[in-house]
């Protein structure tokens, strides 16, 4: 068995590890690369492989740096099965054609302007009839319901605890009459988190291949994260200013929505609009409503015990969908939350609310999750006197706060514990979606809990299990 890391190695974004066993090639994730524009469109428009020698794709979670380059893998000759839970599948119907929207709208925007200039027109990554043409390859499975996707090859799928959906995904590679136990961490959710229910303990395994996002780095409590947002919308409303949470339509938005009703129910909140301006993110809180078996013990409380059985709205809650809505937002006197896709900023909606708002020092910017190196959202955390949306260049004279004990994913303490009880048992381990530096530490960290063999791989790196490297 041959494992090649393509994606998310020793960075956090464009997940892809393929898997060749038995003459078969099954791809963990085909995700988009995001970071600079130009090396971003090359990357992902160029698969580093013939999609028609893939016979199955695995896909842990909906996230776009996990999913959202299928459409491409599809267009360039992919026929076979892509095998997800339930929940991921309808998250990435929406999402996927979302993506190719996006596309489609920001190519047409750069052909206006290579126009002027005499050059050719360029083309999307994929449009939204690929996006269409993906979701029929779509295969459903349960959690802990084994199935085999390839000769030799059964999969099972436990609970992340990530993002509705989300999955561990434990392979059983039958070879030359043996059999190996790979275990892929996916994105590992956090312990107690509201909404979602607790990863599922990592079962005995052979090969991991753990992701390490947070690899150095601890999480304040999920409380702490509520606080420090109510005292920052009541501190910005005092002062008459709005506040634009930039959130990921998937996940990140259902928690904060969340976090507000509590808030709200309990009086907490000064009596303002807010608003969840993302076309993509009302069409995901109805795939959340759809897939209640997901939810935790808490939030089934709350739903029975609240006078909204809808933990996704609430009286001053308000979802816009229509564009002119949306614009009307920019003109909207007085104080107002306003939470917008995309997370890093680098598309959607969010983009003119931040021009809109960003000037006036009344106003509050709040960044609820990682941001990518060269990203608007990175430019804001790094607060950057001035920074350019849609080309132009504006001051930055709002207020930046960033809360991180919104993160869905594991800290290094909560990965390190769900390994603790394998570790000794591994044969080897491959640390991946991580920058280089929580990676390497993560590492280390597996290492001190006495996994044997722990590699942290460059892109490209192939490894052969129980054999030489490559």
């Amino acid at each position: 068995m041959k494992i090649q890391f393509l994606g998310a190695a020793q960075t956090v974004t464009g997940s892809q590890h393929l898997i060749t066993a038995n003459g078969s090639r099954v791809l963990l994730e085909c995700g988009l690369f995001q970071g600079k524009r130009r090396e971003s469109f090359e990357r992902n428009r160029n698969l580093p492989f013939d999609g028609a020698s893939v016979d199955a794709l695995i896909l842990s979670h909906a996230h776009i740096d996990h999913s959202g380059n299928i459409p491409n893998l599809v267009r360039n000759g992919f026929r076979g099965s892509i095998y997800c839970t339930f929940a991921t599948r309808d998250l990435c119907s929406a999402m996927l054609r979302d993506a190719a929207y996006i596309q489609e709208h920001d190519v047409a925007y750069v052909n206006k302007k290579r126009a002027r200039k005499g050059l050719p027109p360029v083309e999307p990554i994929y449009t939204h009839a690929d996006a269409i043409a993906s979701l029929e390859h779509f295969v459903s499975v349960g959690y802990e319901k084994p199935v085999t996707i390839a000769p030799g090859v059964r999969c099972t799928f436990l609970d992340a605890g990530h993002i509705l959906g989300s999955a561990i995904v434990l392979l059983e590679i039958e070879e030359g009459g043996r059999q190996t136990r790979l275990l892929f961490s996916g994105d590992l959710g956090r312990q107690d988190m509201p909404i979602l229910r607790d990863p599922t303990p990592a079962p005995p395994a052979d090969v991991l291949i753990i992701e390490s996002t947070y690899g150095d780095r601890l999480h304040p409590p999920h409380e702490e994260a509520e606080q420090r947002l109510c005292n920052l919308i009541g501190e910005t409303c005092a002062h008459g200013g709005k506040v634009v949470i930039p959130a990921f339509a998937v996940g990140r938005t259902q928690e904060i929505v969340y976090s507000l009703h509590r808030l709200a129910s309990a009086h907490k909140l000064p009596d303002v609009p807010i608003f969840v301006d993302s076309p993509l993110a009302v069409n995901v809180t109805e795939v959340f409503r759809l897939h209640p078996e997901c939810y935790d013990h808490e939030l089934r409380e709350f739903i029975a015990q609240d006078r909204h059985p809808d933990p996704f709205g609430f009286d001053r809650l308000r979802y816009i969908r229509n564009v002119e809505d949306s614009k009307a937002l920019n003109d909207l006197e007085g104080p107002a939350v306003i939470i917008s896709a995309s997370g890093m900023c680098e598309a959607g909606r969010v983009q003119h609310h931040l021009k809109h708002t960003i000037g006036d020092p009344r106003n509050a910017v709040l960044i609820v999750s990682w941001q990518a190196p060269h990203t608007l959202g990175r430019r804001l955390v790094e607060r950057q006197k001035v920074v350019k949306i849609f080309g132009e260049e504006f001051p930055l004279r709002a207020r930046v706060e960033v809360i991180n004990g919104y993160s869905a994913h594991a800290d290094r303490n909560g990965l390190l514990s769900w390994v603790r009880p394998i570790a000794r048992d591994l044969r080897r381990a491959f640390v991946v979606h991580g920058d280089p530096g929580p990676a390497a530490a993560l590492a280390d960290g597996l290492r001190q809990l006495g996994v044997r063999d722990v590699a942290v791989p460059k892109e490209g790196d192939m490894f052969q299990i129980g054999g030489r490297q490559d």
